[in-house]
């Protein structure tokens, strides 16, 4: 399955006009990189998130957001019980949140 962070990248990238090498530039990276987000063999780190936001002009939470779907699904996709634990968690993070 493709990453979903990275269809959206390059989908935002394709819309500003900007070749591969201009955003590796622009975030000090190596095309490679891009390239390797872009087709989701590669994660890019969170702490580049609101960069690439920037640079992109684009929601950084729904960028986040993206990216934490990716980490999450990359983790469990194999596992026969990510919907329960995922359902767990769930519960916890709303738990956690009320109670903040």
């Amino acid at each position: 399955m493709a990453s979903q962070f990275g269809v959206r990248i390059r989908e935002l990238r394709i819309k500003q006009k900007l070749l591969i090498r201009q955003l590796a530039s622009q975030l000090e990276v190596d095309t490679s990189i891009i390239s390797k987000i872009e087709r989701g063999t590669r994660q890019l780190k969170k702490e580049q998130i609101p960069a690439i936001a920037l640079i992109l002009k684009a929601d950084k939470d729904e960028l986040l957001t993206l990216w934490l779907a990716d980490q999450v699904y990359e983790l469990m996709h194999d596992e026969n019980l990510a919907l329960k634990a995922m359902q767990v968690a769930e519960k916890q993070i709303k738990y956690n949140i009320r109670n903040k």
